[in-house]
C-alpha cells in the first residue's frame, strides 16, 4: 500500500490499541526511511527517523483475533513508555486487512485504513 512506502513496520513499535464499535485505533512509533514523504532527519541517538503515527481502521464489518491490551505484558522503554512489540506482518487482502504481532493475528474484515501523523 502506497501509504506505507518507506515505513518499516517490523522496526516500528506498537504503543497501544483500542477497539471501538466503529474503529480500531493503533498508536505506533513508526520507523520511517527517506523513501517516505513523512521522513525527517533522525534525532542524534536514532539511526533513522521515528515518528508517532496512528493507524485508524474504520467502516469494517468485523475484527477477529485482536487480543485485549490488558492481557499483554509490554516492554518498559528507557524513556518510561511501554511498547507492545512490532507489527510483524501487515497486508491488504480482498476481504480487508491482515496483521500480526503481540496484539494477535488480526483480520479486519472490510473497511479501510488511514495513517495519521502525530509528531
Amino acid at each position: 500500500m502506497e501509504m506505507f512506502n518507506g515505513i518499516d513496520l517490523n522496526d516500528s513499535f506498537v504503543m497501544s490499541w483500542k477497539l471501538g464499535a466503529r474503529e480500531l485505533v493503533m498508536d505506533v512509533e513508526a520507523s520511517i526511511w527517506p523513501e517516505s514523504e513523512l521522513y525527517c532527519a533522525p534525532k542524534p541517538n536514532e539511526y533513522t527517523c521515528y515518528r508517532r503515527i496512528t493507524l485508524v481502521f474504520s467502516e469494517f464489518k468485523e475484527v477477529r483475533g485482536l487480543i485485549d491490551i490488558a492481557s499483554i505484558v509490554g516492554t518498559l522503554d528507557p524513556d518510561g513508555t511501554t511498547d507492545y512489540g512490532n507489527i510483524d506482518a501487515f497486508s491488504k487482502i480482498q476481504s480487508g486487512f491482515l496483521m500480526s504481532g503481540s496484539f494477535g493475528d488480526v483480520e479486519v474484515v472490510g473497511g479501510h485504513v488511514q495513517l495519521e501523523v502525530n509528531t
